[in-house]
């Protein structure tokens, strides 16, 4: 195999940064679109010079001309789509957070082992090219032993309407972006078993929008005495904002993604783009520029593809996924009790969604 042939399942806001980061792998090649939105469908594979497009996704999976998809589509769809995909023999690239549910989980996991397909978990800060030099530092032994790391996401609120219904998205603020800080800290720290978790959930902006959390802060404990704190928030205006902390014995690294890689810019009128989810560009604004290499889209498909063609095992697997969206449930279920929940773990109905654990509490 020269190419592994791509099939993008969506034609959203997130499918647009995979399709661009695509551009950046010289061993792929896109080959299919799917989107139920016919004519926003003709659009996108227009924009990308994409030949085969679908409004059902099986049909991208009936090609034999298609090795991969990457899903880019609710989270409550992933499971169907997935299980789908592997019992086509397709190997699968899904967004966060993995699925919607533990249960899904599992069954993903399951049918893509049956089935002998690679199942990816994109994780794109654990390859953004900032935090991946800050992981080789503390490895290196520049800072001693770490003892204590941040990761902060905010923003405010999501790109899609559907994010706001829990019964699609399963949570608020967590599970959107909770699931990044969390495997980030995996990995930070060599992927140990977590200890506990004790976490705060609050709607402050997004009140008559959704009933899941806008503002979040997870406290993570790893066997071994690492420790995480993870905030996540959809109430923070003035654009994306992702940073993290790392403190070491003999050291202490801080690290800003996307502002110290953007330009300071000043608009009396304000102009088209500055930075995800900035609302205005009026004033003095950062202006990012190859956002989708900051964020490390195109790093994690390039490592992706090639686990594909050398047989390997990705970085960031399907139990990784599942491991983190553990987490999640722990972090909802302690926001919900106000106690620290600690391992060995066993949430409350797997096959609920996790925001549940705090709203029904």
């Amino acid at each position: 195999m020269d190419k592994v042939r791509v099939g993008i399942i969506g034609g959203g806001f997130v499918s647009e940064i995979h399709a661009e980061a695509f551009q950046e792998v010289p061993e792929a090649e896109l080959v299919a679109v799917c989107n139920v939105d016919k004519s926003a469908l003709e659009q996108f594979a227009r924009k990308w010079k994409i030949p085969t497009t679908a409004t059902d996704y099986r049909k991208i999976l009936d090609r034999k001309d298609v090795d991969v998809i990457v899903l880019g589509i609710p989270n409550y769809l992933h499971r169907e789509v997935t299980v789908a995909a592997a019992k086509a023999g397709k190997h699968i690239i899904t967004e966060k957070p993995l699925c919607h549910t533990l249960e899904d989980a599992d069954a993903m996991v399951q049918a893509c082992k049956k089935h002998k397909v690679k199942l990816m978990y994109a994780e794109t800060i654990c390859f953004s090219p900032k935090y991946v030099r800050a992981k080789k530092l503390v490895e290196e032994g520049a800072i001693g032993k770490l003892y204590m790391i941040k990761q902060g996401e905010k923003h405010s609120g999501p790109h899609s309407d559907w994010f706001y219904d829990v019964k699609l998205s399963g949570g608020g603020a967590i599970m959107d972006m909770g699931c990044h800080g969390i495997e980030w800290a995996r990995w930070m720290f060599g992927k140990p078993k977590p200890k506990s978790v004790f976490a705060h959930c609050q709607r402050v902006l997004h009140t008559n929008r959704t009933k899941g959390e806008d503002n979040s802060v997870i406290i993570l404990e790893f066997e071994g005495g690492g420790i995480a704190v993870i905030e996540d928030c959809w109430a923070r205006h003035g654009g994306m904002d992702d940073r993290i902390e790392l403190y070491g014995t003999d050291g202490v690294i801080y690290c800003d993604l996307l502002h110290g890689s953007s330009m300071e810019t000043y608009s009396l009128k304000g102009y088209g783009y500055a930075v995800e989810k900035a609302g205005e560009t009026k004033g003095w604004t950062f202006t990012v520029f190859e956002e989708a290499h900051l964020y490390g889209f195109p790093h994690e498909m390039r490592h992706f593809i090639q686990c594909i063609l050398n047989d390997q095992t990705p970085q960031e697997t399907g139990e990784d996924g599942r491991a983190t969206l553990e987490i999640i449930y722990a972090a909802y279920e302690s926001a919900g009790t106000g106690k620290k929940i600690t391992w060995p773990y066993k949430p409350k109905n797997p096959d609920d969604i996790p925001v549940n654990l705090w709203l029904k509490a």
